[in-house]
């Protein structure tokens, strides 16, 4: 049912917490802190709207019905399965309440490694070649060479890439397939590496959806013994905002054409996988320069201090926007997608 005025905006979200024994370190690495989660709501607040805070768990769908919720933003990863992202914005749907962000398919495609490739390649999109491995003891293609690069095929924020995911034999490749299959419960992701620089490409927007200025990630402060690459390590442990040295650069320090490439191909691949409100995607360039899309996030991390470097909110704030302008951005965003901007 389309609500011809907003007033009660929900929150939807999963809080961060620790991995419990027997839990994979960075199980829950995608989750939002607190802080977050309040920053988003003070945002929302300030521009005029009771919000209300809806934690996205076996109870999510009791929360939104007793709460009289006209729109959600929406945060949320999902609790579990391969299409998790999936969860709210089908719950939502089904309840007839509108949202921010892209809809059921796109989530669940851009959390599938595998399926997000078909369509890129499909449509044109640069993106390093790939094999999926639902065990480790499968035969590797010979269209592949190394190094190669394995990942979980479903997971986001760097979960389950660790220092050791780059390889260089077979023999260390299975190794690392055993643990990702193993210990995420879920197919391997094997892709030729790509040793060129590293973009993160924030977009914003609908019918003309605009590219905001590209973020690189650099990785020559890291020690000997640290691959350059976003590893849970890397991404958790040294780009913090104890380390002195910042690894981001923004704008990124490119020529004009390699600017145009590499907004493009994030065009391209934002409308190629239908994203709705806001999108970020990681990009690598190839021995020839060219931008290839790595990973696409339709769920990008919004954390509000500059400190802690969360890309897509560096590249508004480069764009010259405070924390509460780009939440009022994705929400008046979603609500003029559905006809309900006041």
């Amino acid at each position: 049912m389309k609500k011809n005025k907003i007033l009660r905006i929900g929150l939807a979200f999963n809080m961060k917490r620790k991995a419990e024994n027997g839990e994979v370190e960075d199980k829950y690495a995608e989750f939002d802190d607190e802080s977050t989660i309040i920053a988003i709501k003070n945002a929302i607040k300030s521009a005029g709207y009771n919000i209300v805070l809806l934690e996205a768990d076996e109870k999510f769908p009791e929360r939104v019905m007793s709460n009289n919720i006209d729109f959600v933003f929406n945060i949320a990863e999902g609790m579990r399965g391969e299409s998790r992202e999936s969860h709210v914005p089908a719950i939502l749907e089904m309840l007839g309440i509108p949202y921010t962000g892209s809809g059921i398919l796109t989530h669940a495609i851009s959390l599938d490694k595998k399926r997000t490739k078909q369509i890129l390649i499909h449509d044109g999109v640069p993106t390093p070649k790939y094999q999926l491995f639902s065990s480790s003891s499968e035969p590797l293609n010979n269209n592949l060479r190394f190094p190669l690069f394995v990942k979980p095929n479903a997971e986001g924020s760097s979960k389950g890439i660790r220092n050791n995911s780059l390889v260089n034999n077979e023999k260390d490749m299975r190794k690392v397939l055993d643990f990702v299959i193993s210990n995420y419960s879920q197919p391997a992701m094997v892709e030729e590496y790509l040793e060129g620089r590293e973009f993160t490409v924030a977009v914003l927007g609908n019918d003309s959806p605009k590219v905001l200025p590209i973020v690189e990630v650099t990785f020559d402060y890291l020690p000997a013994g640290i691959n350059k690459f976003d590893s849970y390590e890397v991404k958790w442990y040294y780009d913090n905002p104890d380390n002195h040295v910042d690894p981001i650069i923004c704008p990124a320090k490119v020529d004009e054409k390699l600017r145009k490439n590499i907004e493009d191909t994030a065009l391209r691949a934002y409308n190629s996988i239908n994203c709705y409100d806001f999108c970020r995607m990681d990009m690598r360039l190839d021995s020839e320069g060219v931008p290839n899309v790595i990973d696409i996030n339709t769920l990008p991390g919004l954390i509000p201090d500059p400190k802690e470097n969360s890309r897509f909110p560096r590249a508004c704030f480069t764009a010259g926007m405070s924390y509460n302008q780009i939440i009022r951005e994705i929400l008046n965003s979603g609500l003029k997608r559905y006809g309900l901007l006041r």
